[in-house]
């Protein structure tokens, strides 16, 4: 019998994550072979598509980190129903080269004009992207399917009594809907104690503190030229804040030979850039894919994984995953030194074979194997060529510096040495372990997943010391951002405070103040701050609305976790039961017809931030690169399947 009933849908974000689910829902009453009548409300105060962060008219300067082979915000699963329309970022860039949409602006034309596919195209673009699949997916929408769009925010969602819910907004409208997806995205988030300490001062003394925030929300024009200003965080944000206080203020780099030079325009500020570690983010190798393609994972395998599976014991992030994956990344790294460097190790052949036979892994034997490893490496690799994994990380770490000029040219040496091995792409074994570390991250992903690990090893290893470890080595930006980096400390615009910075306010002389302990020197002062970090993804320091509102009246409640010492700790996502994935209450139910995709996902999943990954010919197609698409799917799904 037909199903005539109409379905209402609310999707609460507009963003790539809101616009799968859309997408997702087109596609499963496309395929239904029935007629579906189906309503659904896109919220979100920003235009739906790109969402917040996506904006087409933010500023060129703010890139992807991540290639244009990279993203897609429509599934390549044949398993799934077959999309209504739209295409891959890349396959979207090439089409509008060949035939352009109208209402391309100029400067969207001109980027696509030199924009190749191992370029990393402007955030402006791929919201355009955004926005134009959107338009196309509402063009080849199947017969009864509506849909409406609310610029305004969703303040709260409550049980109607009657299997709905309403969905309060903004405006004072309420929506009477089946089902609600939240796919929030990037919210707002309330400042640490220690921000809210600097934030009060700065109002108290007249000076200027920028919180954590989307970089496209901030005001830069408030940041006075030629003075002195302070940036907390040295990792993607940072690049923002870089690019708009030095080139969005008319500087210009100039390359001279191999040399990259700043010409400064007089307008910028002088920027003293600060990290835990001293240094930003390593820059990412030049590949042609976004996979090392001579890395092939030998010990962290999907079958791996599998085997640990049918034990029937949940796995420890440190002593089963992490021991493996270290493996792989000192593979990695010395078959490479022998492939690029041949007089590095005089008999390769037996090296390797040493190698090999002391990394793997043998259940039954008392040896460590790390101790065997290093017996092979002191027999085979002097100490000039020999891998130092945490050291990668901190490359300052020992070090003592007499001022901070020395070291800031300690930091333009790393970042000219970074980028040089970047240049050298497969053949440096440098980025070739941590290229081993990038494919291991996308295993671990489908491996940790839904309670794949133990809680312990989930909050003292995965998040406690592996996630800061790996996006400092394996998330960075475009080689061309170290290198601009070094230019702009040659030419004076850029210095460093130092590794372990402390921050505070000298009240006496109104200013903020950094020092390095292993910098000697007086601290850096500044009258205005700048947080180069993204708003905390946690739930229960959300600043948004209909959130705080679930929380509060129990309809969602934060995953609590067990900490090795056996005390429990609200972790930063939803607690949730999968599949889909539905917010647990305060009283432990589930509520059926609510789902949750996206960031707030983050207790469930690993790296939620990364966008979904488009299918790349010669390059291994993990699981979790379509996750977040294949998430929304079983949403769409559950909402049909409803009536």
């Amino acid at each position: 019998m037909e199903k005539s009933q109409s379905i209402r849908a609310v999707i609460i974000g507009g963003g790539p994550r809101g616009t799968s689910v859309l997408e997702r829902l087109l596609a499963h009453a496309a395929a239904a072979g029935r007629s579906v009548r189906l309503h659904i409300d896109v919220v979100d105060p920003f235009p739906a598509g790109p969402g917040h962060v996506w904006q087409p008219d933010q500023s060129r300067l703010f890139l992807m980190n991540t290639q244009s082979f990279y993203p897609t915000l429509i599934p390549q699963d044949p398993s799934l129903p077959a999309p209504v329309a739209g295409t891959t970022f890349d396959q979207w860039r090439l089409k509008q080269r060949r035939d352009p949409l109208p209402a391309l602006s100029a400067g969207e034309l001109a980027e696509l004009a030199v924009l190749e596919a191992t370029d990393f195209p402007s955030r402006a673009l791929y919201g355009r992207y955004l926005r134009s699949t959107l338009d196309e997916l509402l063009g080849k929408a199947p017969g009864g399917i509506t849909v409406d769009f609310h610029e305004t925010s969703a303040l709260s969602v409550r049980p109607a009594g009657d299997g709905r819910f309403d969905v309060g907004l903004a405006t004072g409208a309420a929506i009477h809907a089946n089902s609600v997806v939240l796919a929030l995205g990037h919210i707002p988030s309330r400042l640490n104690p220690e921000q809210r300490g600097l934030q009060a001062s700065a109002a108290q003394l007249g000076l200027q503190y920028l919180p954590p925030a989307v970089p496209a929300d901030v005001d830069w024009s408030r940041i006075p030229a030629g003075e002195p200003v302070l940036v907390r965080g040295m990792g993607l944000n940072f690049f923002d804040t870089m690019g708009q206080l030095t080139e969005g203020r008319g500087g210009k780099f100039v390359s001279n030979g191999s040399r990259l030079d700043y010409e400064p325009s007089g307008q910028e500020p002088l920027i003293i850039a600060a990290s835990r570690r001293g240094t930003p983010y390593r820059a990412k190798a030049a590949l042609n894919g976004y996979y090392a393609s001579s890395i092939t994972l030998r010990y962290l395998t999907e079958g791996a994984i599998e085997r640990l599976a049918k034990t029937g014991i949940r796995p420890s992030f440190d002593h089963d995953l992490w021991p493996l994956l270290h493996r792989d990344a000192l593979w990695a790294y010395y078959s490479t030194l022998v492939r690029s460097q041949p007089g590095a190790v005089p008999d390769a052949a037996a090296f390797l074979a040493a190698l090999e036979e002391a990394l793997q892994p043998h259940a039954h034997s008392a040896v460590n194997w790390e101790d065997s490893v290093e017996s092979v490496l002191a027999v085979h690799v002097g100490p000039r060529h020999r891998l130092d994994l945490p050291g990668l990380a901190a490359p300052l770490a020992g070090r003592s510096f007499a001022s901070r000029r020395e070291h800031d040219a300690a930091v333009v040496e790393f970042l000219l040495d970074d980028a040089r091995r970047s240049a050298l792409g497969e053949d440096d074994p440098v980025k070739m372990a941590i290229g081993a570390l990038h494919h291991g991250r996308a295993v671990l992903k489908t491996a940790v997943a839904d309670g794949g690990i133990t809680d312990e090893s989930w909050v003292a290893g995965l998040r406690g010391w592996f996630e800061s470890f790996v996006e400092g080595l394996a998330s960075g930006p475009p080689a061309l951002r170290a290198e601009q980096l070094a230019a702009l400390a040659r030419a004076g615009v850029v210095s460093f405070v130092g590794p372990d910075p402390k921050f505070g306010v000298d009240r006496k002389a109104g200013v903020f103040t950094a020092a390095s302990p292993w910098v000697s020197g007086p601290p850096a002062m500044a009258r205005t701050m700048v947080e180069a970090l993204a708003p905390g993804n946690r739930v229960s320091a959300n600043d948004s609305p209909v959130l705080a509102q679930l929380l509060s009246e129990g309809l969602v409640r934060p995953r609590l976790m067990m900490t090795p010492e056996g005390a429990p700790i609200e972790s930063t996502g939803l607690d949730v039961e999968p599949h889909p994935y539905r917010p647990v209450a305060a009283n432990g139910s589930v509520t059926e017809g609510l789902f949750v995709l996206g960031l707030q996902l983050s207790s469930a999943q690993w790296g939620t931030a990364i966008a979904a990954e488009a299918v790349q010919d010669g390059s291994p197609a993990y699981r979790s690169g379509q996750r977040t698409l294949r998430d929304a799917d079983e949403i769409a799904a559950a909402i049909l399947s409803r009536f």
